[in-house]
């Protein structure tokens, strides 16, 4: 089986993760598995890293004619069974094209289709219909949630058939893999996010604020379009010596900051399934998130990790009192707890045997 999984190649964060990973586990599988990029970019230079056989379409806009045609000539002429695409501007270039290959064309769905281009205006609007539309002329949908899934069926009307709902999964280290925890001083918490509205990051900085805690540090990990008003925000509440904004972080940063934080939080009013609660969860760190996607599967109660109401400040306040009254020995406790259950439930390996399994179907 011959499957080429294509994106856009500009995203950092949990899309490229989800890309990359699932890739270096085809490649250690020795399966047939490779990448087309529209653009050079994160998602290329990441893959290119693992060792993934990847190619860059060089598309220089949304509709030009003559990378289509090149996609074309590329998916036919190599012989793919199977195009997979990551992501609204590959779906379009799928959706302009997939009566004219071979291939059998799957899209995974990371994310809310119709809070992908929120805030955006006019633009947006027509962004997120070309995206619908898309999914509709796709012969086999992944959502990466029930949610997700749900949503797909019952507003966006698609056939419920053709939608299969695969959690996303990490690469697991040993126990003794982790770099040990340095001593510190403050309660250190990380939200490791882009600094967008979906993300919710004012939420955190007003609970941590309502909870009136000086021994409470927050990182902010992350760059977005509210980065500036995050930083104006953290003045307006004078908490500016309690927060720091790191911007984007490589994962090797970020294993360097894990080693002194305490708890990993995302406050999102709208996630997936998200990856850097597993990467946090894999560093042996407690997880707070909203209650979000299919968040219940990744948490599945109390001893695993803390669930807040989403948009809501006092839930958010009380979820992350509940972490900071607890002693080391607990949280301790709770990410052992925690990372036991996600190794067993959501590794990249089950991930793409699961994808396996439907794309045996379609060919």
């Amino acid at each position: 089986m011959k499957v080429l999984h294509v994106n856009a190649g500009l995203e950092n964060g949990g899309g490229l993760s989800h890309i990359v990973n699932m890739l270096t586990e085809a490649k250690r599988e020795n399966k047939d598995f490779d990448l087309l990029t529209l653009a050079d970019g994160p998602v290329a230079a990441a893959a290119r890293e693992h060792g993934i056989n990847t190619y860059v379409l060089g598309a220089k806009s949304r509709y030009n004619l003559v990378s289509l045609k090149k996609l074309i000539k590329f998916i036919n002429d190599e012989h793919y069974d199977i195009v997979h695409t990551h992501g609204a501007r590959a779906n379009l270039f799928l959706s302009l094209i997939h009566k004219r290959i071979s291939a059998v064309w799957c899209v995974t769905v990371h994310s809310n289709p119709y809070l992908d281009f929120e805030g955006r205006g006019f633009l947006g609007k027509v962004f997120t219909k070309f995206n619908l539309r898309a999914l509709k002329k796709a012969d086999c949908i992944f959502a990466v949630t029930k949610r997700f899934a749900n949503l797909l069926v019952n507003q966006t009307q698609l056939d419920k058939n053709k939608v299969h709902v695969i959690y996303n999964g990490i690469f697991f280290h040993n126990d003794s893999e982790i770099p040990a925890k340095y001593e510190h001083t403050y309660f250190n918490v990380i939200n490791v996010a882009r600094t967008e509205k979906v993300k919710g990051q004012e939420l955190l900085l007003k609970a941590i604020k309502k909870l009136n805690d000086q021994h409470i540090r927050l990182h902010i990990a992350g760059d977005g379009s509210q980065l500036e008003p995050l930083k104006a925000l953290t003045r307006q509440l004078n908490m500016a010596p309690q927060v720091t904004f790191h911007g984007f972080m490589t994962h090797h940063q970020l294993s360097g900051l894990y080693k002194r934080i305490d708890l990993a939080v995302l406050t999102s009013y709208s996630e997936s399934f998200p990856l850097v609660l597993l990467e946090a969860t894999d560093n042996l760190i407690p997880i707070l998130s909203t209650d979000v996607g299919d968040i219940h599967k990744m948490i599945p109660g109390p001893k695993y990790g803390f669930i807040a109401k989403t948009g809501d400040i006092d839930s958010i306040a009380k979820q992350l009192e509940l972490a900071v009254n607890k002693t080391t020995k607990q949280l301790r406790e709770m990410a052992y707890t925690e990372k036991r259950y996600a190794e067993e439930h959501f590794s990249v390996k089950n991930q793409l045997a699961d994808i396996e399994k439907v794309y045996s179907t379609l060919i």
